[in-house]
């Protein structure tokens, strides 16, 4: 596989886990309101819940926009992977693997947001744009200086 396919589909990730945690936000905010999802947080036992609410709530919402243009990709990705730790931790976790209230997709989310760290935004990023993202010379074959 070379370099430029890679890229690419690390967009292809980063963009649809933009667009999931965006969709989750928008929920939490327009759907629950702050209130709603402070009482959410509160039945859990999750500390300082109105607090934590909007948080958690304007993460997902931004941040899932900021994925999707691949803005500070490498800042938010840990953040929103450690709100999938918690959301294993509290609720889905003792439900089991499987899907409609295990934790299989909060895990995906957690390790594709752990990938992004590690790999950064891939192609088609405003981290490229405005210079958060270097790659290497070695990885970038047309960088590679040319010696007679």
């Amino acid at each position: 596989m070379n370099d430029r396919n890679a890229q690419y589909g690390i967009t292809l990730m980063r963009v649809m886990v933009g667009i999931i945690f965006v969709m989750h936000g928008g929920m939490k905010l327009f759907g629950m309101g702050f209130e709603g999802v402070a009482g959410f947080f509160g039945s859990l036992g999750i500390p300082f819940p109105y607090a934590n609410a909007v948080f958690v709530t304007l993460l997902e919402l931004v941040g899932g926009a900021m994925l999707v243009a691949g803005l500070f990709t490498r800042y938010v990705a840990p953040l929103l992977a450690a709100t999938m730790v918690v959301a294993i931790a509290t609720v889905h976790g003792s439900k089991g693997f499987f899907l409609p209230d295990g934790y299989e997709f909060a895990l995906l989310l957690l390790v594709s947001n752990a990938a992004l760290f590690l790999t950064g935004s891939g192609a088609l990023a405003l981290d490229n744009v405005i210079g958060r993202e270097r790659r290497p010379a070695a990885a970038n074959p047309a960088r590679v200086p040319q010696t007679a």
